[in-house]
């Protein structure tokens, strides 16, 4: 059964980082590219970054590049997304997902077959 759990998430200042994980279970991290998405309320899902597990080729949203990084530990099948000089239009619930190959080429959510619950990122004091 394929899990994905993120965790991380809080109460942060603008300004502030913080650093969201995604632990997968079910499926072996090598074989598919790992995308992490936000919503916020009354917004479509959005794609934030992307990277594939084979040779850790990433991909940004235009939103979040230069801020953000994502990264992936195979072994602990775990891939992570650090999120610095955040600002309160980060504000939204952070997801995880599994796309259909190991190639990061956009964010279309029907390319992605398995989500997490989510993990809220809230930005302000």
């Amino acid at each position: 059964q394929v899990q994905l759990v993120e965790s991380g998430g809080g109460l942060v200042q603008p300004g502030g980082s913080l650093r969201l994980s995604c632990v997968v279970s079910g499926f072996s991290l090598g074989y598919f590219a790992i995308g992490w998405f936000r919503q916020a309320p009354g917004t479509e899902r959005e794609g934030v970054s992307c990277i594939s597990t084979q040779d850790g080729t990433t991909s940004y949203g235009p939103s979040v590049k230069g801020r953000f990084t994502i990264s992936r530990d195979n072994a602990k099948s775990t891939v992570y997304l650090q999120m610095n000089s955040l600002k309160p239009e980060d504000t939204a619930v952070y997801y995880c997902a599994v796309r259909r190959s190991n190639y990061c080429s956009g964010y279309e959510p029907s390319d992605y077959t398995h989500w997490g619950q989510g993990t809220q990122v809230t930005v302000g004091s």
